[in-house]
């Protein structure tokens, strides 16, 4: 029997860190949680880390280091506090794979800690190809770390390339639910709510990539992402929206064949490949029955709608710092809609603004990575507070 597989989850109160941990509880004889890693949720953090039994725990705001320490203080769980723990504690020698789901620019440093450390990564956190691909593709390949993917839509493409045999790439189709304003009027979208704007038609997922979803900037990321993880340009990848959100992704070859993966929305069963890959392990979950599925649909994505798309599409073609930009000034336009600031579309004239006016750097280095977030970050947060969406 293959040995057990010894795990961190960064980000383990998220959606994908408690799924990931219902994985690990459907095969306690393949996986076994080391360091658990939580931003303030520490009532949940203190409850997962008694239910896994697990070594050590991070909770990176550390004014919630004093009752997460109280809550396991009848334990031998160790507990720390700060984000240099958790970039300390992921290249220990009792970790053999790392899932790196934290939420937004903070995913990376722990990220390039852990691949500096050689472990594999089950990346999950999407903004650290985004703002620093080039740096992070580049230092796993010197590493000669594995990065698997944990978004359903590249774990889809992932899997359609293990039949590929070597053969070139036409184009890669990354599907698109649509999000809950798909079939609204942009009048409509204009003055949507926080509420509205919540409720995800397929998914089950955390404040921050749901708004993502609704503006169409997660699909976005999802391209730059995509084209750092399979060395694809811009040109060659298509988004296309299917509600059903059946299949995930696909892959067209040079012949026209297209494969694709399908499956029910459901991200336990990426989350489980990564971490058990090559095997496919079973998983309690719902199988496709095709011939009560019924019709699939697909259609061009509505960029006069979700102007965050192009945005992305920008961001990549015009490549450097400008992705990390993006990023960052969308972090903080999201935060001010989810606190009522601004509206729906504010979200992307921040984003625009924030492009428009950085400094370009062709070829940043970590360090004017962290700049450039830190900069347009707080001129972002600025421009919400005073409703001035320019730079």
């Amino acid at each position: 029997m293959p040995e057990k597989r010894k795990i961190a989850i960064l980000g383990s109160t998220g959606s994908i860190g408690t799924q990931a941990l219902d994985v690990v509880r459907q095969h306690p004889d393949r996986f076994e949680v080391e360091l658990l890693v939580a931003r303030n949720s520490w009532k949940l953090l203190a409850e997962q880390a008694r239910r896994y039994d697990v070594n050590a725990v991070v909770i990176t705001d550390e004014s919630c280091y004093k009752p997460l320490s109280e809550a396991l203080e009848d334990t031998d769980v160790k507990v720390f506090a700060g984000m240099d723990s958790v970039c300390s504690l992921v290249t220990g020698d009792n970790i053999d794979m790392v899932v790196a789901a934290m939420v937004g620019f903070s995913g990376l440093k722990p990220t390039l800690a852990a691949i500096g450390a050689g472990k594999p990564i089950a990346l999950a956190n999407k903004e650290t190809l985004v703002a620093a691909g080039s740096i992070v593709m580049s230092r796993a390949r010197e590493a000669g770390v594995p990065i698997l993917p944990v978004d359903s839509e590249h774990s889809a493409i992932f899997q359609c390339l293990l039949g590929a045999v070597g053969n070139h790439i036409r184009k890669l189709h990354i599907t698109a639910s649509g999000g809950p304003f798909r079939t609204w009027e942009k009048d409509r979208i204009a003055q949507a709510t926080k509420a509205e704007a919540l409720r995800h038609p397929n998914w089950d997922m955390g404040a921050k990539i749901t708004i993502d979803s609704a503006t169409m900037m997660n699909k976005g990321f999802e391209v730059i992402e995509a084209s750092w993880l399979f060395d694809v340009g811009p040109d060659r990848i298509n988004v296309v929206v299917h509600p059903e959100s059946i299949v995930h992704s696909m892959v067209e070859f040079d012949d026209g064949a297209v494969i694709a993966q399908l499956g029910h929305p459901d991200m336990r069963e990426p989350i489980q490949l990564a971490l058990s890959f090559p095997e496919r392990l079973s998983l309690d979950n719902r199988k496709l029955d095709f011939a009560t599925l019924g019709s699939l649909t697909f259609s061009e994505p509505d960029r006069d709608k979700f102007p965050c798309l192009s945005l992305a599409f920008e961001a990549m073609s015009r490549g450097g710092n400008i992705p990390c930009a993006l990023n960052a000034a969308n972090e903080a336009a999201v935060k001010a809609f989810l606190e009522d600031r601004i509206g729906f579309y504010d979200i992307a004239a921040v984003a625009r603004a924030c492009m428009d006016g950085v400094s370009f750097i062709g070829e940043p280095s970590l360090e004017d990575i962290f700049a450039t977030n830190d900069e347009v970050y707080r001129r972002a947060s600025e421009m919400t507070l005073k409703r001035d969406f320019r730079w």
